[in-house]
């Protein structure tokens, strides 16, 4: 296995600004064998899928929108972009690439034609996957419904929508590679690492980033007053006073699944959507052992305070 230096990891999150897949209409000529072994490929992607948040940045569901047709604002402190369509439709879509144009663009940030994605689509994390789970995902992606609808391209001021300078950008924060197990730890532990630190990329969401978007390591998961969409992403550490370190285990289990906080208020915005199109479809196992990752997680103390709006 190749190693890879450590480099700060990376740039804004929203679940899914390029979850991209596609392929080539499945077993058409094949075996009898070949559906059911995609089948059983698109049926691990989709619960994947789910584990990643549901991939909802790319649904427009406040104009209705067509399933991961793309199309919905994400505003950022650079600009705002537009999420792509990632159906398997092959003009406007994805369906023309291969499971290598996949995996590449997961752990790369970079399109078949060799183009850099803006890191809004979070690859700094889904590098972490290994490549079976992400040719998994591409499988279900590709199961859903082609729609035709062209991508819009982002409102972005230069240099900041300037994409050869993610090159650079890329080499000093991007470290690909998937993640190691710690051999000191249990494999729940390690499940629910791999679940929160890969595939639901919640460090996306909920650290902190420096001047050039890039997260602040020393502040893993400690909270963000300007996290995905401009909504404020709290504390996830276990710091008794400012995060959820008087959470129980089951306290995030069935907040994971149902929305419903340790004190009984209910979860709005994005992480609503992520739990209620994603992460409630998860095993109670996995939920379980994400719990008991973010609970071994160093407590930071970090109040996160919504920044106030122009004009207030």
């Amino acid at each position: 296995m190749r190693t890879y230096r450590w480099r700060p990891r990376a740039f804004w999150p929203l679940c899914t600004l390029a979850l991209v897949v596609a392929a080539l209409p499945p077993w058409a000529g094949a075996p009898h064998a070949q559906p059911a072994a995609e089948g059983a490929a698109a049926a691990r992607g989709e619960y994947l899928f789910h584990a990643s948040g549901g991939c909802r940045c790319h649904t427009d569901g406040k104009n209705q929108g067509a399933p991961m047709a793309g199309g919905r604002s994400i505003k950022t402190p650079f600009g705002t972009l537009y999420s792509t369509n990632i159906t398997p439709d092959r003009e406007t879509g994805i369906g023309t690439w291969s499971d290598a144009d996949f995996v590449r663009a997961m752990r790369e940030g970079t399109g078949p034609d060799g183009r850099h994605f803006f890191p809004v689509f979070p690859y700094t994390s889904f590098t972490r996957m290994t490549d079976q789970d992400l040719r998994d995902v591409k499988a279900y992606l590709f199961s859903l419904k082609a729609v035709s609808q062209p991508n819009r391209p982002p409102e972005m001021s230069p240099p900041f929508g300037w994409r050869f300078p993610l090159r650079y950008w890329k080499w000093l924060n991007l470290e690909i590679g998937v993640l190691v197990a710690d051999p000191n730890r249990s494999e729940e532990w390690n499940r629910g690492r791999y679940l929160a630190e890969a595939v639901a990329h919640c460090g996306e969401c909920h650290t902190p980033r420096n001047l050039i978007g890039a997260l602040r390591p020393a502040m893993l998961d400690a909270g963000s007053a300007e996290g995905p969409e401009g909504e404020l992403a709290p504390n996830i550490t276990p710091d008794r006073d400012t995060g959820i370190g008087t959470w129980r285990e089951r306290d995030l289990v069935y907040f994971l699944e149902t929305g419903i906080k340790a004190d009984g208020d209910d979860v709005q915005g994005l992480m609503a959507e992520v739990i209620d199109h994603g992460y409630k479809y998860m095993t109670g196992a996995d939920r379980k052992a994400i719990a008991v990752y973010l609970q071994s997680l160093p407590p930071i103390r970090n109040k996160v305070v919504a920044k106030p709006k122009p004009g207030k």
